[in-house]
């Protein structure tokens, strides 16, 4: 079963500080990050050590030093160990990258809290990342080591992003392209590139891509080059296309606006161009109406657009439509369309 971020706060908050989790991966989901902005909402210290950039066990528990009173070797402690007694949230990146002599190491701290005999603060939390998949270079793991966390793999959902996307400032075109192609958030949701150098997105990249543009108006050919190495030229031309196409019927217009001003537009629409529109409208939907104090008129075009789907015959997209409307899929929009406009779920339903 795979874990969302709605969910992996609440594992955060109901499992104890002496279990050890484990989230495993794609990389680029924004473990971290998540992370990091839970626990420091929380007013926890979140040290992050990457694991995989470790060459020995002492860039972990530190160098070994003689101490002159009891004349014994002693470690150092490393940077990150805390020493003002607050406990910490101690994230464990890249876990099955780390060499085995590491992961040693690793044992004791999972087990004990301890490193080199020194001891965490009381209340400290161990986390770990992992990636799963067979494009990574990944160490095996030790089942011993494995028994000890709680596992989940963690799988962050596009309507996460957005929420996430909105109050980090990340540039509005983006935040719309995704909205209405979340196909293209991931790289895991797009075939692999023969040429292996050849980028494609995730989440930090769309980021990145945010940092370039947030302050250019109007984007033109001048930015396809510096977004291409980041996005990859394959989504680079098809976002840039999104932009510069400003009059593409899309799923914020149909709702936000008079529906019957875009019936001749819809008219022109090919089957495949229906069934995404039918997508990208749950997903506005999901992630837009939802958080509206004002719905009704969002729901009227949504029933508008249902019912010209019927009008025009188009039986099949109608029905398309009517399978996305589901609590699997959109649970925030269905208990919306039920709560708001009954009679509409009464018309999808008897649409099957």
């Amino acid at each position: 079963m795979t874990i969302d971020t709605k969910q992996l706060n609440y594992i955060l908050e109901t499992t104890p500080a002496t279990q050890n989790i484990m989230l495993v991966g794609k990389h680029g989901i924004g473990k971290s990050r998540i992370l990091e902005d839970y626990f420091k909402a929380k007013g926890q210290k979140v040290v992050i050590l990457f694991l995989g950039q470790m060459s020995d066990p002492g860039d972990l528990i530190g160098l070994p030093e003689k101490d002159e009173k009891t004349g014994k070797t002693d470690f150092m402690l490393p940077y990150w160990f805390p020493v003002d007694g607050k406990p910490i949230v101690l994230f464990l990146d890249e876990l099955n990258r780390a060499r085995p002599e590491v992961l040693q190491t690793i044992m004791d701290l999972t087990l004990n809290r301890k490193l080199a005999g020194k001891s965490l603060p009381e209340g400290s939390r161990i986390i770990s990342a992992v990636n799963n998949g067979n494009e990574y270079q990944l160490t095996d793991l030790d089942p011993a080591l494995i028994s000890r966390f709680n596992i989940y793999e963690f799988v962050p959902s596009v309507e996460d992003w957005i929420i996430w996307a909105k109050t980090s400032g990340i540039d509005s075109r983006i935040i719309d392209f995704i909205n209405e192609n979340p196909e293209y958030l991931d790289s895991s949701d797009l075939e692999n590139e023969e040429n292996s150098f050849e980028r494609s997105p995730d989440r930090r990249s769309w980021e990145r891509a945010s940092e370039i543009i947030k302050n250019i108006s109007e984007l033109s050919d001048l930015q396809k080059p510096v977004i291409s190495g980041i996005l990859g030229n394959r989504v680079t031309s098809i976002f840039f296309r999104f932009i510069m196409e400003k009059k593409t019927l899309s799923a914020k217009m149909i709702l936000e606006g008079k529906f019957k001003e875009h019936k001749s537009e819809l008219k022109a629409l090919s089957i495949p161009e229906l069934t995404t529109l039918n997508k990208q409208i749950f997903h506005f939907a999901e992630t837009e109406v939802v958080n509206s104090n004002y719905p009704f008129n969002y729901l009227n075009n949504m029933k508008s657009y249902f019912d010209f789907l019927g009008e025009e015959g188009l039986k099949e997209i109608q029905a398309h439509f009517t399978s996305l409307c589901s609590a699997e899929n959109y649970p925030n929009t269905l208990n919306l369309i039920t709560e708001h406009m009954p009679e509409f779920y009464k018309a999808i339903i008897e649409s099957c």
